[in-house]
């Protein structure tokens, strides 16, 4: 691509920025005049007139403040956008060495810019950057060192604001409901906060309670992180973008619905009840609304502080700590799997917040808001493809690939190989060998500079819907296992899962 052409492209998705705005402005005008009509019409009927007016009160309230985030976090994804546009044209004269270290100048700067303009927004923002900093196969390595951060950036909402929020959705004084709320909350996220309670008969509970007025936010920022998609999408490798583009939202957006949130919390607390080491914790549905999910309170380390510990105790000669890291991290690998291949609903955020170690060794799941569920038939297929590759049947592989919706540009299934590869390759060498193997950094990179020649070549266009939920999930088990080199007991955690359901 020529510089004139990559000009034309800058100025096109400026212009592509600019328009977006004008429409939201000319929106906020067609609603004003619809307003208007419907105020003259409607002037006979008092009652629908009050309603209505209601109504005009609450959207007119919400836009000075919809325009101001707008402008800003506009902005910003402008400045980026722009400043890889700008970058693009200006590589063109540059040599081979001095465009690699401005690459990583901008990457560096530009991820900065979206990390501090998150932590101002919060809202999707934020979110969208806390999944993105598990995505090293998407971002540059200085995006994903910078968004890091992002995990645990969140300011809380102030009490009032909470105890607002709780006795309107459950429709009585926080003490009528409770013998005891916290004020200081246990976790603050982008889309709600936990306090720890007591109810009336005395149970320890967690009170998930979501933050005011993040409903609207979140629409907003999901438009403007589209857009700015759509308008870098010719400098990012090829990939089906409109897919993962439509599954973000979705699934951020699913955040803010408790109740399908509680739905899946108690499916999956039934599915785990009888295990003896994996626990959901169970809900309260008396103490559960739109906007309040409460349930039982769990204690526990997050994951990586015991495995950080035990790591030290390990690497000074401790065996025992070392047993507690395998034995960890491969109740980690079938808590996924048995959601994932046999439950058919999987949580699909497994940061470490979201993972606890209890007092007795048992991992507990938390935070159901980003889930996901697979149709009995996809589920089967995902069991099939798993039992294939361990066989080393790369003609079946290559076939169900295709049938649960992945494609290459060319129709070959070359690509879609290495990444099933990538993917299931150390589990197969560990169903056949025992133990997990675990690549040195050298590997990791050839391993890496193979897949990436194989999508450049003949990129993949079209993924499955769950497969971005499952891709964040591959690749944060995989950064732990990575990270920490457990010796998994594949036949205790696996073997029982695959065979039960083959």
């Amino acid at each position: 691509m020529n510089a004139e052409t990559r000009g034309a492209g800058w100025f096109s998705a400026l212009d592509d920025l600019v328009t977006r705005v004008e429409t939201a402005a000319w929106e906020l005008r067609g609603f004003a005049e619809r307003a208007t009509g419907a105020w003259r019409t409607l002037a006979e009927d008092w009652d629908e007139l009050a309603r209505d007016g209601a109504a005009l009160g609450r959207e007119l309230g919400r836009w000075p403040a919809r325009s101001a985030r707008l402008a800003r976090a506009g902005w910003l994804l402008a400045q980026v956008a722009g400043s890889y546009r700008f970058h693009a044209i200006r590589s063109a004269f540059l040599g081979a060495d001095a465009a690699r270290a401005a690459d990583a100048s901008l990457h560096a700067r530009n991820a900065r810019r979206f990390r501090d303009g998150s932590m101002r927004h919060g809202g999707a923002f934020l979110k969208v950057g806390q999944m993105l900093s598990a995505r090293p196969d998407l971002l540059p390595e200085a995006w994903v060192s910078e968004l890091a951060a992002l995990q645990d950036a969140v300011s809380p909402v102030p009490f009032e604001a909470v105890r607002a929020i709780v006795e309107a959705e459950l429709g009585a004084p926080l003490e009528a409901r409770f013998a005891r709320f916290d004020t200081e909350p246990l976790a603050a996220a982008s889309i709600a906060q936990v306090h720890r309670a007591r109810a009336r008969d005395g149970r320890e509970l967690a009170v998930k309670v979501q933050r005011p007025g993040v409903g609207a936010l979140v629409e907003l920022d999901l438009d403007l992180l589209a857009i700015f998609v759509e308008s870098l999408r010719s400098m990012l490798p090829s990939a089906d973008y409109e897919t993962i583009v439509a599954e973000v939202r979705a699934r951020v957006s699913a955040e803010l619905d408790f109740e399908a949130e509680g739905r899946v919390m108690d499916a999956l607390a039934e599915h785990f009840a009888a295990h003896p080491a994996i626990r959901v914790p169970r809900r309260v549905p008396a103490l559960c609304s739109e906007r309040v999910l409460t349930s039982e309170f769990a204690a526990g380390r997050r994951i990586t502080a015991a495995l950080d510990a035990w790591r030290l105790a390990r690497d000074a000669g401790d065996a025992d700590a070392g047993r507690r890291i395998d034995e960890t991290l491969g109740l980690a690998l079938e808590a996924y799997a048995r959601q994932i291949l046999d439950a058919g609903v999987f949580q699909a955020d497994p940061h470490p917040g979201n993972l606890l170690v209890g007092e007795g060794g048992e991992l507990v799941l938390l935070d159901f808001g980003c889930a996901c569920e697979m149709a009995p038939a996809t589920r089967d297929r995902y069991l099939a493809l798993v039992l294939a590759s361990f066989a080393g049947d790369t003609a079946r592989v290559a076939a169900l690939l295709a049938e649960l919706g992945f494609a290459t540009r060319s129709g070959r299934p070359d690509t879609l190989l290495h990444f099933a590869e990538a993917l299931l390759g150390s589990l197969r060498a560990a169903a056949q060998g025992g133990g997990m193997p675990w690549l040195d950094e050298r590997e990791i990179a050839a391993q890496a500079r193979a897949l990436l020649a194989a999508v450049t070549d003949d990129p993949v266009v079209r993924i499955p819907d769950e497969f971005v939920m499952l891709a964040r999930i591959f690749g944060t088990l995989g950064g732990l296992f990575q990270h920490y080199r457990p010796r998994i007991d594949f036949a205790r955690h696996m073997a029982p899962v695959l065979g039960a359901l083959a």
